[in-house]
């Protein structure tokens, strides 16, 4: 009892004080408003780590994609999920599968992100490893789409040169993010007391760099990438 209750106590220490490091929101200035009337539209890509969750009770990815179908801000949301189709958890297994195909059939993207049983970093693997992981990922997600994918996001968004040339033999682009609702696994917790905070504050941070031109246009718009994490019933 003492030991979880000094444990929960240390959980909740390290959440305030990673929450007392997000950094106040950039305040907008006319100077920066004038700017963003100058830059063309921005569209925000959502895409989802780590999913699809392989649990019967209150699954978080089934969550998601009702909620992309059907809110009342913009129903029939496309978003780009990119799944671990090794892991037992999750895409290596019959609910996961299921979700993977409802994912492709409601007009979602499957992205390559781990083949490996567990949350495995690419940079990890021996050339042979990765390379019969992205093999079996990929066709494992072709067999679902029809179509080979092309997109990936590596574990812990981590990779090296060896790595990257091994993506781009399998025709493989890798896409990062602008924007992460900070909803995975962090320091052995699943959330974050100051969520709306730390979006708020990286949108501004991403709004200044809009406005500064650093941000490319895409047919005719801004691309701004948001990650959040499906495993998760915090998300």
């Amino acid at each position: 009892m003492i030991k979880s209750a000094l444990k929960a106590l240390c959980a909740l220490a390290i959440a305030a004080s990673l929450s007392a490091c997000i950094s106040a929101p950039v305040p907008l200035t006319p100077k920066t408003a004038e700017q963003l009337q100058q830059q063309p539209p921005v569209r925000f890509l959502l895409s989802f780590d780590d999913g699809p969750s392989a649990t019967t009770f209150y699954n978080p990815s089934i969550t998601v994609l009702d909620s992309l179908a059907d809110n009342p801000l913009q129903p029939n949301i496309k978003a780009v999920f990119f799944v671990q189709t090794g892991a037992t958890g999750a895409g290596n297994s019959d609910q996961g599968r299921a979700i993977m195909h409802r994912q492709h059939e409601e007009g979602h993207l499957l992205g390559f992100h781990t083949a490996t049983p567990h949350h495995t970093n690419h940079r990890s693997l021996t050339d042979e490893e990765l390379e019969q992981s992205l093999t079996q990922g990929c066709a494992i997600i072709a067999s679902i789409t029809g179509v080979p994918t092309t997109l990936l996001r590596p574990p812990f968004w981590n990779y090296d040169k060896r790595t990257f040339s091994a993506y781009q033999r399998h025709d493989l682009h890798v896409l990062l993010t602008d924007l992460s609702a900070n909803d995975g696994k962090i320091w052995g917790y699943n959330f974050s007391l100051r969520r709306r905070s730390n979006m708020v504050s990286q949108l501004s941070q991403v709004r200044e760099r809009i406005a500064a031109g650093e941000l490319p246009a895409v047919d005719g718009v801004i691309p701004v990438v948001v990650t959040f994490h499906d495993l998760n019933r915090y998300t």
